[in-house]
């Protein structure tokens, strides 16, 4: 048995944005299985983090930020795709480096994550968006 739904996760600009509580209250009562998360976006990622300190949030979007900063960052002058934005391009990167996709196992209607572990988008575009999070659970 397959149980879907489609999590909108609305975003502020670049940024990690938890939705453990989300994933949580869906699974409760499904039973034991196992939990695909897949974003329908080029430009974001999904992360299974920390969540206690917002420290480690705030320095992993700084880190990327220095990996691979904006298109107009002269380090970037080789970008070609720059019509939609100095943010854009370096989004695609950021999502081909990180996971768009995650899988959790379920056991007694709770994902198994640990104790200071949360599920969160990774918002690489500056501009505000409505992420779609499909996640299917398979039992």
């Amino acid at each position: 048995m397959t149980d879907r739904e489609t999590f909108v996760i609305a975003t502020r600009g670049a940024g990690l944005y938890e939705f453990t509580d989300r994933v949580r209250d869906w699974c409760a009562g499904k039973g034991d299985g196992l939990l695909t998360l897949f974003v329908r976006h080029t430009s974001c990622s999904l992360a299974i983090q920390e969540n206690a300190d917002p420290d480690v949030r705030r320095d992993l979007v700084a880190f990327f930020e220095r990996l691979v900063p904006p298109a107009d960052d002269p380090s970037m002058s080789y970008l070609t795709h720059i019509l939609e934005g100095p943010d854009d391009m370096p989004a695609h990167i950021k999502a081909a480096l990180l996971p768009v996709s995650l899988s959790i196992p379920v056991v007694a209607g709770r994902p198994t994550l640990g104790t200071w572990q949360g599920l969160y988008l990774f918002e690489h575009r500056r501009a505000p968006h409505d992420r779609q999070v499909v996640a299917c659970l398979v039992r």
